[in-house]
């Protein structure tokens, strides 16, 4: 199970948030890391991914910087007590795939399983990490958001989160308790900005104005 909050910010934030994670002697810093990622959905609509009652995301991920390129599959899903504290509880699974198989293994996928692609997006990620801590940047094309997640195994999730989030100056209550899409959705409808299932670099997007 994972645990983890997320903050949106305005693009502009970049720098500011990756010098003041980089001044933090306690965290190593990754490389700088582009990501494809497409959520697919169930061919069979009683299995929908996106309904109330499943609530999940199918994704296949392409990461690619100047050291390495890897593909992953993972599936995400909002548990029903996600929302009984502060900190977002949700369940993950993961699974590598070699990068020289990418293309068998998307046509399986979309030919042979039926999946469709629900949505697309790109970012540019940069991970700040230790034991007990795994604290990401990513780049959207709308935004910045900037994701606390445990990675202790001995300490308790929720409170590593939330010493984490006071060690980097955020209030937990400014948390945004969604993921990329429903802020996405969120800011097309209130900007009156089209929405894509392609969200990518270079097309029109709307932007977060203010932390979140």
């Amino acid at each position: 199970m994972e645990h983890e909050v997320r903050f949106y910010f305005p693009i502009a934030s970049k720098d500011e948030l990756i010098e003041k994670l980089s001044n933090i002697g306690e965290l190593n810093k990754g490389l700088r890391t582009y990501e494809k990622t497409m959520q697919f959905n169930h061919c069979d609509p009683r299995y929908d991914f996106y309904s109330k009652e499943i609530d999940g995301r199918f994704r296949f991920r392409v990461s690619s910087n100047s050291s390495e390129s890897k593909c992953k599959l993972s599936w995400k899903r909002r548990l029903p007590s996600t929302h009984e504290t502060d900190v977002n509880k949700e369940e993950e699974i993961e699974v590598n795939i070699p990068y020289d198989e990418m293309a068998n293994f998307l046509s399986i996928v979309s030919d042979v399983m039926h999946f469709s692609v629900a949505e697309s997006y790109e970012r540019y990620r940069t991970v700040f990490v230790n034991g007990d801590v795994e604290i990401s940047v990513d780049e959207y094309p709308f935004g910045i958001a900037l994701e606390v997640e445990n990675k202790s195994t001995t300490k308790d999730p929720e409170s590593v989160v939330r010493e984490w989030v006071s060690k980097i100056g955020l209030n937990i209550e400014d948390r945004y308790p969604l993921s990329w899409d429903d802020m996405y959705a969120s800011l097309c409808e209130s900007q009156g900005v089209t929405r894509y299932t392609e969200v990518a670099f270079g097309k029109d997007m709307p932007s977060v104005r203010g932390g979140k």
